[in-house]
């Protein structure tokens, strides 16, 4: 096996990923602290070609050169819009026509690998605060709550994580 040169994955430009027909799904972070996760976020967004990300409370916005030491140019081709708060988001995000996931641990949550988008409905999913989670009026605002499976001694992962956990679950699903 050879591995591949840059010029030969056929990477799209900003231009190109623009106009591409994006996958259903809007990121919603919830008071995020982490500049680095921030980045990681825009990264894997952009791996799978996701609609936005909306960036909520104290949510580091872009241009900032800590998201971009970890975005690798990506704020410049997935779209992201901020709000003062989550619930803003939520609110409009149902109003849009989205169906709301919040990514957390609570009573009767779909685990992930059972959960089952329905089909040709849009996606927002919630990822909270990296101490504090999801916040409860975030949960009670949102259409229902997903948990991803975990069977260590830590039950919880890095924010990035997650969203690249869950994001490649759902691509898998939706594509």
């Amino acid at each position: 096996m050879r591995k591949l040169l840059n010029e030969e994955l056929n990477r799209k430009s900003v231009e190109e990923f623009i106009q591409a027909a994006k996958t259903p799904i809007v990121i919603v972070l919830d008071n995020v602290r982490s500049l680095n996760n921030i980045g990681s976020v825009f990264r894997t967004a952009d791996a799978f070609l996701v609609e936005a990300i909306y960036l909520c409370g104290i949510t580091g916005t872009p241009p900032n050169k800590d998201i971009q030491k970890t975005a690798l140019g990506s704020t410049d081709s997935v779209s992201w819009k901020y709000f003062n708060s989550a619930l803003s988001a939520i609110n409009e995000l149902k109003q849009n026509g989205y169906d709301v996931y919040a990514i957390e641990q609570v009573q009767s949550a779909i685990m992930l690998n059972d959960f089952k988008p329905n089909k040709g409905h849009r996606l927002a999913i919630v990822f909270g605060n990296e101490a504090k989670g999801v916040q409860q009026e975030v949960i009670d605002a949102s259409t229902n709550v997903i948990e991803i499976p975990q069977v260590g001694t830590k039950h919880s992962l890095n924010i990035a994580v997650s969203v690249g956990v869950v994001l490649w679950d759902l691509f898998q699903k939706i594509r």
